[in-house]
C-alpha cells in the first residue's frame, strides 16, 4: 500500500482516510470516462494523468470507459484518437468498458424509481421544463404532470421505449424537489428519447439515460471507489449521491471527488469551438499543431514525458485558476534539451565566401550533437569555401553590443575557425549579394588556439552541400484580451524556407533535432516525404517562465 505520509493531493489525503478506515475493502478503483464525441485536449490530458497515476500510487485499478449515451454526436474516428492519446501518455487501462453495455441495466433502474415514486413522465418540452424550474432566487413549479400514477408512469416510459412517441415529445424525470437550492435536484430529466442509430447498441434503444443518471450508475457496476472529475461537476455531486442512494443496490457507493480544471493562458479549452475550428476550416484538422488536443500537441512534437511532468507541477486544488502556458512549454524544452541533438539550419540565408580558402577543398568539422549530454558524440559537417550564415547573424551597421558577424568584425564559426567580414557584395537592388570573407587556419577548433579571442560564435551551413527545407513556425492560436477574453490569432503560422547541413536529409518524420541557437523542431509527420522535408517548430529555445 502506498506512503500514507500527508501530501499537497487533497485527493490522495482523502483516499488515505479512505484506507485507513477500511473503506471499499481496501480498494482503489478509479476511471477516465471520455464521451467519444471529439479529440482529448491537454485539459483532459491532466484528468488521465490524475486518474491513472491514482490507481499506479495505490496499486489498484484504472478503467477507460467511453460514456457513449448520446448517440448524436459520437463517432468511432474520437474512440481511436482517444486510446491513442492514452497510450501515448504511457498508460495502460485494466479495462475498456462502455456506457452503453449498461442500458439495460439503467433502465431496469428508472424502473425502480417509478416504482418507489421517485420517477415520471413529463410532457413539458425542453423550453418549458426550463421555465418551471425557476432561478437561483425562486423556486420552480411543478410539472403538471408530476403526480401521475405509478401504473401510468410504467405504461409511458414503457410506450417510450417501444418507440411510440417522437423525439422530445415526453422525458422521464427523478421526483426530488422543485424548491431546493441547487438546481440540479428540481426534477432533473434522466431519460430522453433519442431516434438515432446508436454505434454500439444499433437501434435497439430509442430513450438514453441523461449523463447525470447514467454516470453514478456505470461507476457503480464497475465498482468504481473514487469518482474523479472537475469542479463544475460539483453542483450535481448531490444527484450523483441521489440517484445511487435512491436506487439502493450497492451498499458502499462511489463518492464522487472533484478537482479544478485546467485553464491554460491563450488556449481555449471548449471541444465544441475546437470542433468548430476543425469543421470550418480554420485549422487544418483535429491534430493541427496549433490545436491543444493531445494529437495536436503530438504532431507539434512535444513528449509524453513533458506532458506528465507538467500535469505533475500544477498538481490538482479545489479552486479554478489558470496556468501560464510558458510553464507547459518549460516542461517541454527541460525535457528535450537532455534528448535530441543539434544540427546547423539557417534562415533568410546570406552567402559567405572565404576568399584565401582554396576552392576545390572541403573539410569535415567534427561538432558535438548535444553539448549538455557528451555520450550523444560528435557529427562530421563538411567546410568549404562558400557557406550560408543565418540572416540575423549579419549586420551591415551594427547597433551597440552586436558581437556577430559586421565589416571588419571576427568571430568564431561553430566547429570551424575564425571568421572576418572584409566585404559587402551588393546586387544591383542594395540587397546582399555575398559577404566576402578570409579565415585564419590556425584557429580551427580542437586545435588548441590560444591566442586572440572572439566574442561571437554564430553556425553556418556549406552552400554546396546544404539541404533546402521547409519550416512551420507557430504562434499561440488564439490571443488573450486584458477584459479576460480570446480572439483568434490570423498570425498564428508562418513557413519559411531554410537551408540545413546534409545530415538532416536523412531526417525521418517525427524525428526531433535543436536547430543550433533557434529551437526545437520535429520533422512533420504527415507532410515529410523523402523528397521533402517539413518541420514544425515545437518550442524555442528561450522560457519566459520564471519559477516562483
Amino acid at each position: 500500500m502506498a506512503d500514507r505520509l500527508e501530501s499537497n493531493n487533497f485527493i490522495h489525503n482523502m483516499i488515505d482516510k479512505d484506507l485507513e478506515a477500511h473503506k471499499y475493502g481496501d480498494k482503489v478503483h478509479t476511471r477516465f470516462p471520455p464521451e467519444p464525441n471529439g479529440y482529448l485536449h491537454i485539459g483532459h490530458a491532466k484528468s488521465i494523468c490524475l486518474n491513472f497515476t491514482t490507481a499506479e500510487k495505490y496499486h489498484g485499478k484504472c478503467n477507460l470507459r467511453y460514456d457513449d449515451t448520446n448517440p448524436v454526436k459520437e463517432d468511432t474516428e474520437y474512440v481511436d484518437s482517444i486510446e491513442e492519446d492514452v497510450r501515448w501518455l504511457g498508460f495502460k487501462w485494466d479495462e475498456r468498458l462502455w456506457a452503453s453495455d449498461y442500458f439495460d441495466e439503467m433502465y431496469r433502474c428508472a424502473v425502480a424509481l417509478i416504482e418507489k415514486g421517485k420517477a415520471y413522465v413529463c410532457d413539458l418540452n425542453a423550453d418549458q421544463i426550463r421555465e418551471y424550474r425557476g432561478t437561483l432566487k425562486e423556486p420552480g413549479r411543478e410539472s403538471p404532470y408530476r403526480e401521475r400514477s405509478v401504473e401510468e408512469n410504467l405504461k409511458l416510459f414503457e410506450e417510450m421505449r417501444e418507440g411510440k412517441y417522437s423525439d422530445g415529445e415526453k422525458v422521464l424525470r427523478a421526483k426530488i424537489d422543485m424548491a431546493s437550492p441547487n438546481i440540479n435536484m428540481r426534477d432533473p430529466v434522466i431519460y430522453r428519447i433519442a431516434h438515432a442509430e446508436h454505434h454500439n447498441t444499433g437501434d435497439k434503444w430509442c430513450i438514453y439515460p441523461m449523463y447525470d443518471f447514467a454516470h453514478p450508475i456505470e461507476d457503480a457496476i464497475e465498482g468504481i471507489t473514487h469518482s474523479i472529475c472537475t469542479l463544475e461537476f460539483e453542483d450535481h455531486r448531490p444527484l450523483y449521491d441521489w440517484v445511487l442512494r435512491e436506487v439502493g443496490k450497492w451498499p458502499e457507493p462511489p463518492q464522487q471527488i472533484e478537482f479544478a480544471r485546467l485553464n491554460l493562458t491563450n488556449t481555449v479549452m471548449s471541444k465544441r469551438y475546437l470542433k468548430r475550428m476543425v469543421d470550418d476550416g480554420t485549422v487544418e484538422g483535429w491534430d493541427d499543431p496549433r490545436m491543444p488536443t493531445i494529437a495536436g500537441i503530438r504532431r507539434r512534437g512535444y513528449t509524453p514525458e513533458a506532458v506528465r511532468d507538467f500535469c505533475e507541477r500544477i498538481g490538482v486544488s479545489k479552486a479554478n485558476s489558470t496556468v501560464d502556458i510558458g510553464l507547459l512549454e518549460h516542461c517541454v524544452r527541460e525535457d528535450l534539451k537532455q534528448k535530441v541533438e543539434n544540427r546547423n539550419v539557417v534562415e533568410n540565408p546570406i552567402k559567405v565566401v572565404i576568399t584565401n580558402y582554396p576552392e576545390d577543398k572541403t573539410e569535415e568539422m567534427e561538432i558535438e550533437n548535444n553539448r549538455e549530454v557528451p555520450e550523444m558524440g560528435n557529427r562530421s559537417v563538411p567546410f568549404s569555401r562558400e557557406l550560408y550564415v543565418d540572416g540575423d547573424d549579419f549586420m551591415e551597421v551594427p547597433v551597440k553590443k552586436y558581437f556577430r558577424l559586421f565589416p571588419g568584425n571576427e568571430v568564431r564559426f561553430k566547429g570551424a575557425y575564425f571568421i572576418r567580414c572584409e566585404e559587402v557584395i551588393k546586387n544591383g537592388d542594395g540587397s546582399i549579394k555575398e559577404l566576402r570573407c578570409t579565415y585564419d587556419p590556425q584557429t580551427r577548433s580542437g586545435s588548441g588556439f590560444e591566442g586572440r579571442k572572439v566574442k561571437g560564435t554564430i553556425h553556418w551551413v556549406d552552400a554546396r552541400t546544404a539541404v533546402k527545407i521547409r519550416i512551420r513556425n507557430y504562434d499561440y492560436l488564439m490571443l488573450d484580451e486584458e477584459d479576460g477574453s480570446q480572439r483568434l490569432n490570423p498570425d498564428s503560422l508562418s513557413e519559411t524556407v531554410a537551408y540545413a547541413e546534409p545530415s538532416v536529409a536523412e531526417a525521418r518524420p517525427g524525428e526531433r533535432f535543436q536547430f543550433f541557437r533557434k529551437g526545437y523542431y520535429i520533422a512533420d509527420e504527415k507532410l515529410t516525404t523523402d523528397e521533402e522535408k517539413v518541420f514544425n517548430k515545437i518550442v524555442g529555445l528561450k522560457s519566459s517562465w520564471k519559477k516562483k
